[in-house]
């Protein structure tokens, strides 16, 4: 492929782009080539007028006022329900709240509640750190509940028996960018009686996903990646209709409580996903979500998945063939059915290789401990850009640069 595509050939993909128009609707930096969208997405005017509509006139002028004339009681379930139209969900079944962190707690205390006498929560060894703490976490407040980690080579359809009751998977890994097939293991998980959850933190607005289709139990995870919410923009939880009325998370706040406003001394549910919601939502980051979401109306999630494809393709056979005799190890799969939207090399010096790279405008991620990463994020980035990330690879690894002492120091944030 990379022998075959010239430039103006590159250019052409962009003319031809059915996303086009949407880069536009970003705040990018001139001679910035972003592919960190899968850490941390761009700012849309969108987001940042809700934002400023937000603090200026809605808290600014309207104050108090503003949790009925601007909506914001009602902003996570509105906002999930949009979320949910990207993730294949139907109204009723997200809610945008909390962190992802607390909303895996959520998730894994109801369904475990959901499959009384199994005593195991399942996960993946090399799920996200935070699946796995939180996971820890959980099962230490339940005795008798134990933690069973997915093994190097072991395969998670063969550790399923009758005493798994929660099953917990990184749709796509974080560090590979490998796309699990959330249908087929969903069936092979319920045959064996047990429930999923689903952690969809690097699929959401990368990839045409859909939860009910599948089968899926529960899912989280957040907006501030493919969905472009902001840093620390709030997370997003998704409980199948099905299991509404039975399941119970624990902590039952009172933005969960059927009438929050009635102020009783003695908890009682809300009806559907809103039990799942707890304490009072961050208005300004949920403002600047829905800002950030209205760029995501008519865009058809398969046409962005295809592009994704299409931008990865292009990345890993450009980085072949330019850098192919430095080093670089693919680590994310070349088949289209089980990759996400990122690509990842390793390499013995990946930290002041990402380093030299930023410096020169082309802004990737390390992860430990030897992960080069990048995020192909469709709805902004161009396939020019992509063929001048792989030029400014090629110069830092040809020329050496990256072995300058500057590019080695760590920072806090990697």
């Amino acid at each position: 492929m990379a022998d075959t595509l010239t430039l103006d050939r590159v250019r052409e993909l962009d003319a031809d782009d059915p996303l086009k128009s949407l880069r536009a609707a970003f705040v990018l930096p001139e001679g910035l080539i972003y592919l960190d969208g899968n850490s941390l997405g761009p700012a849309s005017e969108t987001a940042l007028a809700g934002l400023d509509r937000a603090a200026v006139q809605e808290w600014g002028q309207d104050l108090i006022r503003s949790w009925n004339s601007a909506g914001w009681f009602q902003l996570p379930l509105d906002l999930g329900d949009r979320v949910g139209r990207l993730i294949g969900a139907a109204p009723g079944q997200v809610a945008v709240t909390d962190s992802t962190s607390v909303n895996i707690f959520k998730a894994l205390s109801a369904a475990a509640g959901l499959r009384p006498g199994r005593n195991v929560i399942l996960a993946e060894g090399s799920s996200f750190p935070t699946d796995l703490y939180i996971a820890e976490g959980f099962v230490a407040s339940q005795p008798g509940l134990t933690l069973r980690l997915q093994g190097e080579g072991e395969r998670i359809e063969d550790m399923l028996g009758p005493d798994v009751a929660v099953v917990l998977l990184n749709h796509v890994n974080y560090r590979s960018g490998r796309l699990l097939d959330m249908a087929a293991l969903t069936r092979k998980i319920h045959q064996a009686g047990a429930l999923t959850v689903w952690d969809l933190c690097h699929s959401a607005g990368a990839l045409d996903v859909d939860l009910d289709g599948a089968g899926a139990d529960f899912a989280v995870g957040c907006t501030y990646k493919y969905l472009n919410g902001g840093p620390g923009a709030p997370a997003f939880v998704y409980v199948a209709e099905r299991h509404q009325a039975e399941a119970r998370q624990p902590l039952s706040g009172w933005w969960g409580h059927a009438r929050p406003f009635d102020f009783a001394t003695r908890y009682e549910g809300a009806p559907q996903i809103a039990r799942f919601l707890c304490g009072t939502q961050p208005i300004l980051s949920l403002r600047a979500l829905k800002g950030a979401l209205e760029v995501w109306e008519g865009v058809d999630m398969a046409v962005l998945r295809r592009k994704s494809l299409a931008l990865t393709d292009l990345f890993i056979a450009l980085v072949e063939n330019r850098c192919g005799d430095h080093g670089l190890d693919l680590q994310t799969p070349r088949d289209h059915r089980a990759r996400g939207s990122q690509v990842s090399f390793s390499h013995p010096a990946a930290w002041p290789l990402v380093q030299a790279l930023i410096e020169r405008g082309v802004i990737g991620d390390f992860r430990a401990p030897d992960v080069l990463r990048f995020g192909l994020t469709p709805l902004y980035l161009r396939f020019e850009d992509v063929w001048n990330a792989v030029e400014m690879l090629r110069d830092v690894l040809d020329s050496g640069v990256w072995q300058e002492a500057r590019f080695t120091a760590r920072h806090a944030v990697t």
